[in-house]
């Protein structure tokens, strides 16, 4: 053979073994886009597969915009609508002047949604941000897509990130399981791997398993299944505790103000859940106030809410005090009854300015989202309430101990008459004291509007276990309600799962029922001549 035939053959084979794939790269992405126009949800899957396994410089692209319901096809035209409105050649990627004539949206179905999950989590596998690597090995571990799986090992095994590659195991783990020809030994470690990842995704991926499974691997699936669901009892115990912590906090605030005038004054106020409706309100009012006039301040909201709302349930709370309350005392059934008097009408004056809908109080960004600790998960506003009622706590212990006015109303709770000849103006310390309590209930309002419905109900929701605390810590005792508050709401939401909400509250309601026969003074009685009389 003549030497110069010899090299135009070894420069064809080299052209030929250069260029082959893109070749088979163009065949690929035009066997994809036929796929695409032929409206069949198989062939709509087939060509999401063929789009990632060729690694189309446009495949994030069209595949985004099919899963938005922006992908266009029709005539053998595929085009891609931006979300800014215009068009794009799927293909190319290059722009269009207009839609293209005669192309619908692609039509999907469930399994053609699984499948796209799948697919932009398998794209999303090589992004150069961890954060994003680990976000797409969460959405290949819950879509299980096998065909993802060749992207996934490649990208272990270049994987430098530990949080990443764990995730990607995780993953892997996830698909092997439900891949019926996948080695056994392979299948096994997948079981251990879910093992080590021990929550209910895991859990459910687990009892996935095909029933084609061998012994050893349903041996290995039965021991992961009863380890992951001893954690997981474990740490619902422990949510549950967190629960009894963020509501025990609630009960705190919404009764340490009641603890005061119950137990400096012995007036049983039934007004006291709408002190705390006025601080929510007051929370509404100034967040429209900042709504409408300085927005940039609504971060701030809550801190200028606070004085806000303590002053207006305070200077509420001294009226009542001096138009009512001081007229009858010594006359615990009249002053009940009087109290139920004020709050209906609270309620009412309520509803007449705001009407008789839930209001809406924003949170502040500090107080938004929430955050795992473990297999905790821990919402940012139960967790600042929680702080706020410890301050609250201690403010009120440091007034009581450390302050002249605290003296006083100690002096008038153990001994009236006595305080009085000391010189002791009690008319003035129960004044004092009616509208320190009726503030610390506006605080609570403020918290509350975090948590609940700012309506004119909202009182009345807290009203009843405001006295349950008080009266199963010691009237008047604030470390007393501090430990019968936390006790009452992790009892509470313990006994929630066994016995339900409406029995759980029940089964308290009665043991108290039976402390009190035992204790009439409640955990913490307090001490004094004229208590003790």
């Amino acid at each position: 053979m003549p030497p110069f035939i010899h090299l135009l053959r070894m420069l064809a084979l080299a052209m030929t073994l250069a260029f082959a794939p893109a070749v088979a790269l163009a065949q690929s992405a035009d066997d994809a886009f036929a796929r695409l126009n032929a409206d069949s949800f198989s062939d709509t899957a087939r060509a999401i597969d063929i789009l990632v396994q060729s690694a189309h410089p446009n495949a994030a692209v069209i595949i985004e915009a099919l899963a938005d319901g922006r992908l266009l096809a029709g005539g053998g035209v595929v085009a891609v609508k931006t979300k800014e409105g215009g068009f794009l050649d799927a293909k190319t990627g290059q722009a269009l002047a207009a839609a293209p004539a005669g192309v619908n949206p692609v039509r999907l179905n469930n399994n053609v949604r699984r499948v796209i999950q799948g697919a932009l989590g398998g794209l999303g596998l090589i992004n150069p941000d961890p954060a994003k690597r680990v976000a797409a090995a969460e959405a290949v571990f819950r879509a299980r897509d096998i065909s993802v799986l060749p992207v996934l090992e490649a990208a272990i095994a270049k994987e430098g990130n530990d949080r990443a590659r764990r995730a990607l195991r995780e993953a892997q783990a996830a698909i092997l399981i439900v891949k019926t020809d996948a080695p056994p030994f392979d299948r096994i470690a997948a079981v251990d791997v879910l093992r080590e990842r021990g929550d209910q995704d895991a859990l459910a991926t687990l009892r996935a398993l095909p029933g084609d499974a061998t012994p050893g691997l349903k041996e290995a699936q039965a021991r992961a299944i009863s380890d992951i669901e001893g954690k997981l009892a474990l740490w619902r115990a422990g949510q549950n505790l967190w629960y009894g912590l963020s509501l025990g906090s609630v009960l705190l605030l919404a009764a340490i103000g009641l603890a005061i005038t119950f137990g400096v004054m012995g007036v049983i106020n039934m007004a006291h859940g709408e002190m705390v409706m006025l601080g929510a309100y007051t929370t509404f009012v100034v967040q429209e106030l900042i709504r409408t006039h300085a927005p940039y301040l609504f971060d701030w909201s809550l801190a200028i809410a606070l004085p806000a709302a303590f002053i207006v349930a305070g200077a509420v709370g001294i009226a009542i005090e001096r138009g009512v309350i001081r007229f009858l005392y010594g006359r615990p059934l009249e002053t009940l009854l009087a109290t139920w008097g004020i709050s209906l009408i609270l309620q009412q004056a309520v509803r007449t300015a705001f009407g008789p809908t839930n209001r809406e109080v924003g949170a502040p960004s500090f107080m938004s989202g929430a955050f795992e600790l473990g297999g905790l998960a821990i919402t940012w506003n139960r967790l600042w309430i929680i702080v706020f009622a410890a301050l609250v706590f201690l403010a009120l212990l440091a007034i009581l101990k450390l302050t002249p006015m605290g003296l006083q109303m100690r002096a008038v709770t153990q001994n009236r008459r006595m305080a009085s000849a000391m010189g002791i103006r009690t008319g003035r310390i129960d004044a004092l004291t009616f509208g320190l309590g009726s503030g610390v209930a506006g605080l609570a309002g403020v918290a509350l509007s975090q948590i609940d419905n700012v309506s004119p109900n909202l009182g009345q929701s807290y009203i009843i276990d405001s006295f349950m605390v008080v009266v199963f810590g010691g009237v008047g005792n604030l470390w007393g309600t501090l430990i019968s508050a936390m006790s009452l709401g992790v009892a509470n939401k313990l006994l929630e799962p066994y016995a339900g909400a409406v029995l759980g509250k029940i089964a308290l309601l009665v043991f108290i029922i039976l402390f009190i026969q035992k204790r009439p003074r409640g955990l913490f009685a307090l001490k004094g001549r004229a208590v003790e009389a």
